[in-house]
C-alpha cells in the first residue's frame, strides 16, 4: 500500500489498491463507491480498478470503470489548515453518477443533505453526493481530528502537491530517460521509494543494516539533518562490514556520504579501513528492490568518477539521457547529459563539490577531464558493444 502524509507531521494512513484510506493508529478507514447508470461500484469488488502514483509521488490516483467511462479519485496531503488528506473524486464519464462516503466526520465542499441511499448497504453514517458529467468533488479528512465542517477555500492542488513532492525527491538526484531497459519507470519508482521514505517508512538498522544505510543517505540528500541519526548509523556500518555482496558495498558508500555530511572525521576513518578491507562485488543485473533500487540505478549512470561504466543500454542509443546530482565522491556529484550528432553521443557534463576527474571507460575509453563543466564529442558505439560486462 502507499503512504500518505504530510512531512514533518505525524499523521499518516495507507492508501489501499482500491483507493481506501487505513489511518494509522486504528481510526475508522474511509471507503468510496460509485452509483452509475447500472449499479452500484465498490472500488474493493470491482476488477476495473486500476491505480497509479502520479509522476511517481505521493499523490495516488484510482481509475474505477463505469458503463460511460471513468470516475477517478485522487487522495493527496497537504499542510494547510494543520493537515487535511484530500480525497478528490472527477467524473470523466460522460453520464451523471453518484459518489457516497462511509465516514461523517469529513470536511466537504458542499453541505450534506441526508438522503436515502438504496441499492447498496453502507455503514449508517455513509452519505452520497452527486457527480456531473466532469465535474469535481472533494472531501478532507482532517489530521488527528475527528470532525466535520465546510472545507476550508484556497487549498493546495493535486498538481501542486506533486511538484511539491518532485522538489523535495529530486534534490537527492533526478533522472530523464528513455523508456527501454526500464529507465523511466526505474525513475519513477525511485520517486515512489524516496516519497515513502520522506513519509518515515525506513529500514530498521537492527533488521537490515544495509538498507537503512542507503534510506538514511537518501534522507540526508533530501534535506534531512543526520546528526542524531549518526549513532544508528555508526552501528549498521559494524554490521555491514562482514557482509559480502553488492548492496552492502554500495551502502557503506551511502554511509560515507551521510558521515561526510555530518563532519564525523573519525567515523570516516573508520568506515576507510572497513571498505579497503572489503573485495568488491558485481552489481546485480536486475534492480533489486526498495531503495536499493536508487543505487543500483544511479551506479549505472555514474560510479565515482565513471559516467556510464556499464555503456549505454543498446535501447537508448540515439535517444536523451539527462542526469542531475548523482554522487561521485564523499563529497562530490555529476550532472550530464547525452545528446546525439548522427551515430556519435555528445555529452555535457557539470560537477558540484570536490573536483575530481570524470572518465567514461566503456563508452569512451580515450576521454577524460577534471573540468568543473564542459562538452565532448564521444565515438559512437556499435550497437553490439555499447554496454560493458
Amino acid at each position: 500500500m502507499i503512504t500518505t502524509g504530510v512531512t514533518g507531521q505525524q499523521w499518516r494512513a495507507s492508501v489501499t489498491p482500491w483507493g481506501a484510506i487505513q489511518p494509522w493508529g486504528g481510526t475508522a478507514a474511509l471507503n468510496w463507491y460509485v452509483a452509475a447508470d447500472d449499479r452500484w461500484h465498490a472500488p474493493a469488488d470491482e476488477p476495473t480498478v486500476r491505480q497509479q502514483r502520479v509522476e511517481g509521488t505521493a499523490v495516488v490516483e484510482t481509475r474505477l470503470r463505469v458503463p460511460s467511462g471513468d470516475v477517478v479519485q485522487r487522495v493527496y496531503s497537504v499542510a494547510d489548515a494543520g493537515g487535511l488528506t484530500i480525497v478528490e473524486v472527477e467524473n470523466e464519464s460522460t453520464m451523471p453518477v453518484a459518489v457516497a462516503f462511509d465516514r461523517r466526520d469529513l470536511l466537504t465542499e458542499r453541505q450534506i443533505a441526508d438522503v436515502p441511499i438504496e441499492g447498496i448497504d453502507l455503514p449508517e453514517a455513509a452519505f452520497v453526493l452527486p457527480l456531473g458529467h466532469r465535474a469535481v468533488l472533494r472531501v478532507a479528512i482532517v489530521h488527528g481530528s475527528q470532525r466535520s465542517g465546510p472545507m476550508p477555500s484556497a487549498l493546495s492542488t493535486s498538481t501542486q502537491v506533486v511538484r511539491g513532492w518532485l522538489a523535495l525527491t529530486e534534490r537527492a538526484s533526478r533522472f530523464v530517460l528513455p523508456d527501454g531497459e526500464r529507465g523511466a519507470t526505474l525513475a519513477d519508482a525511485i520517486t515512489a521509494e524516496r516519497c515513502e521514505l520522506a513519509l518515515g517508512s525506513i529500514p530498521h538498522a537492527d533488521d537490515d543494516p544495509v538498507g537503512f544505510s542507503l534510506a538514511l543517505d537518501e534522507l540526508v540528500r533530501m534535506g534531512e539533518q543526520p546528526e542524531h541519526w549518526i549513532p544508528e548509523l555508526v552501528d549498521a556500518v559494524q554490521k555491514i562490514g562482514p557482509i559480502p555482496g553488492w548492496g552492502a558495498d554500495v551502502a557503506l558508500n551511502a554511509a560515507g556520504r551521510v558521515l561526510t555530511v555530518a563532519g564525523e572525521r573519525r567515523g570516516q576513518r573508520d568506515l576507510e579501513r572497513i571498505i579497503a578491507a572489503r573485495t568488491l562485488a558485481e552489481r546485480p543485473n536486475e534492480p533489486p528492490p526498495g531503495v536499493r533500487s536508487v543505487a543500483w540505478l544511479e551506479t549505472q549512470l555514474a560510479q565515482r568518477g565513471a559516467l556510464l561504466p556499464y555503456g549505454i543500454p543498446s535501447s537508448w542509443l540515439g535517444q536523451s539521457i539527462d542526469v542531475y546530482g548523482v554522487p561521485s565522491g564523499d563529497r562530490s556529484a555529476v550532472s550530464f547529459a547525452i545528446r546525439w550528432h548522427g551515430e556519435r553521443p555528445a555529452v555535457l557534463w557539470e560537477q558540484t563539490g570536490d573536483q575530481i576527474e570524470l572518465t567514461a571507460p566503456c563508452v569512451a575509453p580515450d576521454w577524460s577531464t577534471t573540468e568543473v563543466n564542459g562538452e565532448s564529442l564521444w565515438p559512437a558505439p556499435a550497437a553490439e558493444h555499447s554496454e560493458c560486462v
